[in-house]
């Protein structure tokens, strides 16, 4: 299936070619293992941005809360690195040696009962791929059964990550509060600090990517992603021809929310923290930025745009300190408004332009040049002389 032409078409292939080469050659190459880092940082929004294609851009469902799964998947992560972080021995100093130390900080003397699953890998691992996409389906349960959609959708998402980041902070004693979850260390023993290790968790970051990537091209291309565009298109249609448009809903839906948590768990690792601030309105709003500038149809574009706008983002906010808003914000309106489906879109126009010229020069039949009016005269004459001759 792989291998059809069907699923994978030639401009496919030098898209996704494009895209490996330069994130495994070009960028490696030539950046430091800092810059490579933030590199690494910038990909991990790539995978929300993927879901929002899915999502927004085929389903019709604009989410401005995905920053809520991000977070999931990031402290369900750290969650983990923290109580490796925390053993007895690297505790000692503590009032209660074995527990984080921001839960010693508020007087805890004993881990919370949902933390202790957490000292299993496997068990996190489960957690980032399915904790996120169980709430969703709850979020999508009661929202898509009930047929509320389009802007109220927005809002209900808006104000669940609003909740959900006030929760967390006032849990200061079970969620390390405004701080975050800090100070991760290692990984199953193995330092994530180090350069080395930073170099292999991009690459890891990389395969994950594209992994995520080729499952949602599968998806597009299967008869779901007809039915996501139909529902998007007319859903009134598509529900009467016999289709639960919820269901259909409440998947797509449930699938960008795993992708965001993988997209946390990756952020964790790479970063070494998790804190609140990930999660709330603006964090959320922001992604979506990062779809709609690279093209919210298309899934490599979406890569692209969390790429651009995040370096864009550290270039500026280094040179212009205090301007680097209102360009980030003059950047985005400007695009929005020349190229209202992204970068993406605007590559995809350009290219079938030089196509259509191609192929217009290609088939216009070779003319041949008219005599001018005088020569056609002088033949005239010519012929006349000729012929009484």
């Amino acid at each position: 299936m792989f291998a059809s032409n069907h699923f994978f078409k030639r401009r496919d292939l030098i898209n996704y070619g494009l895209l490996a080469i330069l994130l495994v050659v070009i960028l490696p190459l030539s950046m430091d293992i800092f810059r490579l880092n933030l590199v690494g940082k910038y990909l991990s929004y790539a995978f929300v941005a993927m879901g929002l294609v899915l999502c927004w851009g085929y389903g019709g469902i604009l989410s401005l809360g995905q920053g809520v799964f991000f977070g999931l998947g990031g402290y369900a992560m750290a969650m983990f690195l923290k109580l490796e972080a925390s053993s007895p021995e690297a505790t000692a100093i503590q009032s209660t040696p074995g527990i984080p130390d921001f839960m010693d900080w508020n007087q805890l003397t004993a881990l919370p009962w949902f933390w202790e699953p957490f000292h299993s890998l496997t068990f996190t691992i489960l957690a980032v791929l399915f904790v996120a996409p169980l709430f969703a389906y709850l979020i999508g349960v009661a929202m898509f059964k009930r047929r509320v959609g389009g802007v109220y959708f927005a809002i209900i998402t808006q104000a669940v990550a609003a909740i959900l980041t006030i929760l967390i902070i006032g849990q200061q004693g079970f969620t390390g509060g405004v701080n975050g979850i800090t100070d991760l260390r290692t990984l199953m023993g193995w330092d994530i600090r180090t350069d080395e290790a930073k170099y292999i968790l991009y690459f890891v970051c990389v395969a994950v990517l594209f992994a995520c990537l080729l499952l949602c091209h599968f998806v597009l291309k299967s008869k779901l992603g007809r039915l996501l565009v139909a529902i998007r298109d007319r859903e009134d249609r598509v529900r009467f021809s016999g289709y639960d448009v919820s269901n259909f809903k409440i998947f797509v839906f449930c699938f960008a929310a795993m992708l965001s948590a993988i997209g946390g768990a990756m952020f964790t690792l790479q970063v070494g923290f998790m804190s609140p601030t990930l999660v709330g309105i603006v964090p959320s709003i922001e992604m979506v930025i990062f779809c709609a500038l690279g093209g919210r149809l298309s899934i490599i574009g979406a890569v692209y745009g969390a790429l651009i706008v995040n370096a864009a983002k550290t270039t500026m906010s280094e040179a212009f300190p205090e301007l680097w808003l209102f360009a980030m914000g003059a950047l985005f309106i400007g695009v929005v408004l020349a190229f209202p489906n992204g970068l993406a879109g605007l590559v995809e126009s350009l290219r079938e332009r030089f196509l259509t010229s191609r192929k217009a020069a290609a088939v216009a039949p070779a003319k041949q040049p008219e005599p001018e009016q005088d020569d056609a005269d002088e033949l005239d004459t010519n012929t006349r002389a000729v012929s009484q001759s």
